[in-house]
């Protein structure tokens, strides 16, 4: 969760995120409008473009947008330097701590990349008032799992086999009902959790390669001397082009809706 991204490759390479990002904000708040004036905080806001949209819902209220990557959270800052209804601060959401509970969290692609869900959402409940709604979207099971295989055979290669010694991975893509248990043990209710599937295709391997190396791969490719970083990722994207071509990335994703209780 701590390492950094490449934040201006991924301004240019957040369209599926983003998309997934307004559909989300679309279903949900469509069917349970905002008031315009409530207090939100975007965990995970990246470089700033899901907030632009949750701040259209929020003409009179105000957003908290918080990501662990000091690059995102420049290009965050940038983004909204003059509006006055939104601050950027650089937070792990494991440490996550507000001064005032807000009425909402919103996040998307962020909490897959964070192992520890139970103190994760123990923390986004202390952050929300009794009865503040957290809507958000992550990998779930099976999210992926057509790259994940390309990427595992690829760092078995004997090129690349010692870089990877002791490799553990640290993300977590949870099912729907493990996911309820841990946001009940959190303290909230009105609870709906459910996988959808995200299939998306690139133009050519090239293209996938270069999405792989900034968004999915960043922590294989800190192992790698600089030298082998292009030639990883562009391996990893041929032996998933082998399999369907044009390439498709595999997402499944995870869709949590639930209400921080009175009690806590």
């Amino acid at each position: 969760m701590t390492s950094e991204w490449n934040a201006a490759e991924y301004e240019v390479l957040s369209a599926p995120m983003t998309g997934w990002g307004a559909n989300l904000i679309g279903r949900v708040l469509e069917n349970r409008p905002l008031r315009g004036d409530e207090s939100a905080i975007d965990a995970g806001c990246g470089t700033g473009r899901v907030t632009e949209m949750l701040l259209e819902r929020l003409p009179g209220g105000t957003v908290l947008a918080v990501d662990a990557s000091g690059a995102m959270v420049e290009a965050a800052t940038r983004r909204f330097a003059g509006d006055k209804r939104v601050r950027v601060e650089r937070v792990d959401l494991l440490q996550l701590e507000v001064e005032e509970p807000v009425d909402l969290i919103l996040s998307t692609a962020t909490f897959h990349w964070i192992k520890d869900h139970e103190s994760l959402f123990g923390r986004l409940a202390q952050a929300l008032k009794p009865g503040g709604r957290l809507v958000a979207q992550c990998g779930g099971a099976g999210n992926i799992s057509r790259v994940t295989r390309a990427t595992e055979e690829v760092m078995g290669e004997e090129r690349f086999r010692n870089r990877f010694e002791g490799w553990e991975d640290t993300k977590e893509y949870a099912d729907p009902e493990t996911t309820r248990a841990r946001l009940e043990d959190a303290g909230f209710g009105e609870i709906q959790t459910w996988l959808h599937e995200e299939p998306t295709k690139f133009g050519s391997v090239s293209e996938l390669a270069r999405y792989l190396k900034t968004v999915v791969l960043r922590l294989h490719l800190e192992r790698l001397p600089e030298a082998d970083q292009q030639p990883f990722a562009e391996a990893v994207a041929a032996r998933v082009a082998a399999v369907e071509d044009p390439p498709v990335m595999d997402y499944v994703r995870l869709n949590i809706l639930a209400v921080r209780g009175s009690e806590q």
